[in-house]
């Protein structure tokens, strides 16, 4: 039963690791582009100095967007904050799956010609704001810092324009409490940026990005720097994965503990069994042969308890997948996710069939050794 516990242990554990390594992806890539590419010569650069249509033809690109990045204030009422203002076209919503990821209004950027906001849900919650239904939007006050300006002349160095907010966003933490998506002509307007940008983003297929690149590096190397999603997030992925293998040690450890289970069985088993060992080479059974029987005795027993616990691990995981066992804390009903992988529970079944022979070929070998003399 020890084997079995810590064996289903295993599955369920490398499962919801999956799992959430799979939520944390979609978290973050869905939103991040696949890779960005940012001038290093300064904050801005000019679009026309690159061919955008050449980019677009980039084989693996699937959709690009030209994006402009600053800081902001947002004013509701008597709150006032910071937000980071991204301008973008319809190509990004459309490529992050922003409607996916509305807690409430809509995916739109423009109505009726004007332009509109999208807003990071825990953003719009610090500044008391929510979108009616009755006019579904929400509007508050942007300030826009105002290029070359001068605080010296007595002029408030923002640009201050009225903003519809018609939908909220739920990505990760991050982008829920700073950022607000707006057209890219109007953050133009209201940072009078001309055809100045201060990065593209490249939506690219999975299995071509590092392709991608490469050639965007070749090209482009010396002057932008070119990121992909994982180089952003790099320390989020690396943690996941090392919480990954460091549980998976500890319950290896636990395991060969439990093992001990096994070898006491043994012992006592042989102890119990020594008179009936006696009569057995009287009767001429070898040394190896009394080995034989009990180390496969101890194989019986370790492989009862792997097969039992494969088949509880596995099934609390699918019954999870299926019927949500447990959910996700402060996620309005969401799922605990789980992704039960064939080469995890073939790595697991591989490690814990390692340690039970090993469990079982030495205390025999040393009780058969200690009982009779030699093997």
């Amino acid at each position: 039963m020890g084997i079995a516990v810590i064996t289903a242990a295993l599955v369920i554990i490398l499962s919801a690791f999956n799992g959430i390594e799979q939520m944390v992806s979609r978290l973050y890539s869905d939103y991040d582009p696949s890779i960005s590419m940012r001038s290093l010569e300064g904050k801005t650069f000019d679009s026309t100095a690159v061919n955008l249509n050449d980019l677009r033809k980039v084989p693996g690109v699937i959709s690009l967007s030209k994006a402009i990045e600053e800081t902001v204030i947002i004013k509701h009422g008597k709150k006032w904050i910071n937000a980071r203002m991204v301008g973008v076209d319809y190509s990004f919503t459309e490529a992050c799956n922003l409607e996916k990821h509305l807690v409430d209004g809509y995916p739109y950027l423009e109505e009726n010609g004007e332009p509109t906001a999208v807003i990071g849900a825990s953003l719009l919650d610090k500044i008391d704001g929510y979108i009616s239904e009755m006019d579904g939007y929400e509007e508050l006050t942007l300030y826009t810092p105002l290029r070359d300006a001068s605080i010296a002349r007595l002029k408030s160095p923002f640009k201050v324009s009225p903003l519809k907010v018609v939908g909220r966003m739920n990505f990760n933490k991050d982008v829920n409490m700073s950022d607000l998506l707006v057209p890219i002509n109007y953050a133009e307007v209201q940072l009078n940026y001309g055809t100045d940008i201060t990065a593209i983003y490249f939506h690219i297929k999975k299995e071509n990005i590092e392709s991608v690149k490469e050639i965007l590096v070749a090209k482009f190397g010396k002057k932008f720097l070119i990121k992909t999603a994982a180089e952003k997030n790099e320390l989020i992925f690396k943690t996941s994965e090392s919480e990954k293998k460091i549980v998976v040690l500890i319950l290896l450890f636990i395991f060969i503990l439990a093992a001990f289970n096994l070898v006491a069985s043994l012992n006592m088993l042989f102890i119990e069994k020594k008179e009936n060992i006696e009569t057995m080479e009287r009767f001429g059974a070898t040394k190896r042969f009394i080995f034989q029987i009990f180390f496969f005795e101890g194989i019986l027993i370790a492989f009862k308890g792997i097969l039992i616990g494969l088949v509880l691990g596995v099934g609390v995981c699918l019954l999870q997948m299926q019927f949500v066992l447990l959910q996700m804390p402060n996620s309005g009903g969401e799922a605990f996710p789980m992704i039960l992988q064939v080469k995890d529970v073939l790595f697991i079944f591989a490690m814990v069939v390692i340690l039970s022979v090993l469990s079982s070929y030495f205390p025999v070998r040393y009780l058969v050794k200690r009982t009779i003399d030699g093997i």
